[in-house]
C-alpha cells in the first residue's frame, strides 16, 4: 500500500457532478487553490488535495492507488467494478457513502408503441448501451441472451440509426427518451453520486484526515433537509401548537423574563416544511414563524 501524508480525492473535472462535489467539500470546511492547468486543487485548510479528471477515469485511479477516494456516479463505479471482477475475478472498489445528489437511473428503454411485458422480450434483440457490464449482469440474472451494442455516447439515437432496437441508458427526467420516441421500462440501477474507495486502512498521516472528512460529510448529510423552525406564541396556546408541529420535530420552549405569558419555541425539523404546515401552526396560535436552513451539525 502506498504511503503519503496528504489525502488525494478524484473529482469530476466537468459535468453534472463536478460543481456539487466541490460545494459539498466546501460545506465540510475544506478550501482549495486550483493549479494553473486546472487539473489539481491543493488543500489550503487541510491535508486534502483534489485531482480533476473525467468521471470514467475515477474508479481506475482509485484502484491503482493514484487517488485514495473519489466522488463518482454509482453507475460508473458499479460498471467498472463488474468489469474488474470479470477480468481479474475480484475488485477492491467499494462505495463508502451515498452523497445525495446527481440522482438518475440506468434503465431499459423500448419504442413508445411497444408494450412492456418483462425482460424476456429482450431475448435475441440488439441493445445499445454505454454500460455493457451492468447490462450483461441484468440479462444474466434474468436468463436472457441478447446482443449488446457498446456505444460511448448518444445511445438514445441508436434505434433511429438502425444500430439497435432497444437501449439501456441513464435516465433523469425522461425528456430525452420521449424526444426520441422511447419509453423507460425496467430500472437496472438507481444511481447518485457516491464516495468511492479501494482501501481505507491507512497507517500514515492520511488516517486522521480521512476520519475528519467522513465525520464532516456525515454531519452535512444529516442536516441536508433539516430546517430550524422559530416562532412566538402565548403560553395558553402551547399545547395546540405542539400538536400542530410535524411529527419528527424536536422542540424546545423558552420563556421571557419580562412576560411570563409570552413564549418562544424553536424546533429542528428533518422533513420538508410546506406552506400548509406553517398555516396550521399559525392557526394554532403561533406568530412570526421563521424557517431557517441548517448548514451543519456536530453531535
Amino acid at each position: 500500500m502506498k504511503t503519503r501524508d496528504r489525502l488525494r480525492i478524484a473529482v469530476q473535472k466537468s459535468g453534472r457532478l463536478a460543481d456539487a462535489s466541490q460545494q459539498l467539500l466546501a460545506q465540510c470546511g475544506f478550501r482549495f487553490r486550483q493549479s494553473r492547468d486546472k487539473l489539481f486543487c491543493f488543500g489550503e485548510t487541510h491535508a486534502v488535495d483534489l485531482l480533476l479528471v473525467r468521471d470514467d477515469d475515477i474508479p481506475g485511479l482509485i484502484a491503482e492507488g493514484t487517488c485514495d477516494l473519489g466522488f463518482v456516479g454509482r453507475n460508473v463505479l458499479a460498471e467498472q467494478r463488474l468489469a474488474q471482477v470479470a477480468e481479474a475475478g475480484s475488485s477492491a472498489l467499494c462505495e463508502v457513502r451515498a452523497l445525495g445528489f446527481g440522482g438518475c437511473r440506468l434503465a431499459i428503454a423500448v419504442p413508445q408503441e411497444e408494450p412492456w411485458v418483462g425482460p424476456e422480450q429482450l431475448q435475441g434483440r440488439k441493445i445499445a448501451t454505454s454500460y455493457p457490464a451492468l447490462l450483461a449482469n441484468y440479462l444474466r440474472e434474468n436468463r436472457v441472451q441478447a446482443d449488446i451494442v457498446v456505444l460511448s455516447g448518444s445511445v438514445e439515437i441508436a434505434p433511429k440509426l438502425g444500430k439497435a432496437e432497444v437501449i439501456c441508458d441513464l435516465v433523469s427526467s425522461g425528456a430525452t427518451l420521449a424526444a426520441n420516441q422511447l419509453k423507460e421500462t425496467a430500472v437496472i440501477l438507481k444511481s447518485e453520486a457516491v464516495l468511492a474507495a479501494a482501501d481505507l486502512d491507512f497507517v500514515d498521516e492520511r488516517a486522521p484526515v480521512l476520519d475528519l472528512l467522513l465525520r464532516r460529510l456525515d454531519g452535512v448529510m444529516a442536516v441536508r433537509e433539516t430546517k430550524l423552525l422559530l416562532m412566538q406564541l402565548a403560553r395558553a396556546d402551547l399545547s395546540e401548537v405542539k400538536l400542530a408541529l410535524p411529527k419528527d420535530a424536536m422542540a424546545s420552549v423558552l420563556s421571557s423574563d419580562e412576560d411570563r405569558d409570552e413564549l418562544c419555541l424553536q424546533a429542528v425539523v428533518r422533513s420538508a416544511l410546506d406552506w400548509a404546515e406553517l398555516e396550521r401552526l399559525k392557526g394554532a396560535g403561533a406568530r412570526n414563524l421563521m424557517v431557517l436552513p441548517v448548514e451543519r451539525m456536530l453531535a
